[in-house]
């Protein structure tokens, strides 16, 4: 008896170990999302079993909304091992390879032939293990993705000033383009495979719709990279980040400065490095006051604009420099924020 509880205690540890080290699927996820630099915005949907208050609740809940977690029992289960098959879904998805009805558990046997980045086989039911374990699929589909071949074509005059899918206005001349997948406001650094010249690109738009292209350049983007006359151009695309969180200049990501006093905090604050020509929106959980600006060229211009909640103040900067905010709120005190405004679109060589 003695022995058989000996080899019952040894048989048991390594089981024990293994569900210590499993990755939660709530980790897991955060994990994924994290690695994209993507904005993700309060909804009021969420899972049943997820706490507003716990941690990822808001990119679960925005993942959720944007079908990138299914909810078919309105359940998420956040702190059971995360499954290899959901590991890969969510992989798959979060990096937008494809439409989203695409995307799911049937079609997985494809979606590993395209991308075959581990075997479709009986370990799919398991739990994938710790973080490593994920942290090398992420980074096997990512050299695949960094090194895939597009074809890229441009649109110009025939659609300058027209409506873009997300309802913008089209400006031929910005540094902008057209994906099927991609979300909006995502940066991606695309590289001409035939010189090596590279552009950074915001999405503001859906298509191509031709058969066998994968992405339209604005005419000031292609030109960047390539003679219009060429027309089409064959390229690598590097997923930057979302265009809220990351510099298109230095493509890292931006700080921001949210606290005018303990109780006062700006949403999405002041960055400490921002774009040329990019509007500055502010808006605060309690009112606050913008007391004056001091611009690069030393001109301080008095401001006194109350915003009160669920109320914005917008700033465009039109010049290259630093610009000095000084805030205050309603109880007295004041505090300064300094913002660097750079001006950049390409990284060439």
């Amino acid at each position: 008896m003695r022995r058989l509880l000996i080899a019952s205690f040894l048989v048991l540890v390594p089981f024990a170990a293994f569900a210590q080290d499993a990755l939660s699927r709530r980790d897991g996820f955060l994990l994924l999302w994290d690695s994209i630099d993507r904005l993700a915005e309060e909804t009021k949907e969420t899972f049943e079993d997820v706490d507003a208050s716990s941690l990822g609740a808001r990119e679960i809940g925005y993942a959720l909304v944007r079908g990138i977690l299914d909810d078919t029992s309105g359940l998420f289960r956040p702190e059971e091992p995360l499954l290899k098959e959901d590991a890969l879904l969510w992989l798959f998805r979060t990096r937008n390879i494809d439409d989203l009805d695409q995307l799911t558990l049937e079609n997985m046997p494809a979606l590993l032939g395209r991308y075959p980045i581990t075997q479709n086989d009986a370990s799919m039911r398991q739990p994938l293990g710790n973080r490593e374990a994920l942290i090398t699929l992420m980074r096997a589909l990512d050299t695949m993705l960094s090194t895939e071949v597009h074809e890229v074509s441009l649109y110009a005059e025939d659609f300058h000033g027209k409506g873009t899918a997300f309802g913008e206005s089209f400006d031929m001349h910005a540094l902008t383009a057209a994906h099927r997948t991609f979300p909006h406001n995502t940066l991606v650094k695309v590289t001409n495979e035939a010189n090596g010249k590279s552009v950074v690109v915001r999405i503001n738009d859906r298509g191509p719709y031709v058969e066998g292209r994968d992405m339209d350049l604005s005419l000031a983007a292609f030109t960047t990279i390539e003679e219009r006359s060429r027309g089409i151009l064959r390229a690598t695309f590097e997923r930057i980040g979302d265009a809220s969180i990351v510099d298109s200049c230095s493509l890292e990501k931006v700080l921001y400065q949210q606290r005018i006093m303990r109780d006062v905090r700006l949403r999405r604050g002041v960055p400490r490095t921002a774009e040329l020509g990019k509007p500055l929106v502010l808006m605060a959980n309690r009112a606050f006051v913008v007391r004056g600006i001091v611009y690069p060229n030393g001109v301080s211009k008095r401001v006194q604009d109350w915003v009160l909640p669920g109320e914005q103040f917008t700033f465009t900067p039109a010049e290259v420099g630093r610009y000095v905010f000084t805030f205050g709120a309603t109880e007295g005190g004041r505090r300064e924020m300094v913002m660097e405004v750079t001006g950049c679109g390409t990284v060439g060589k």
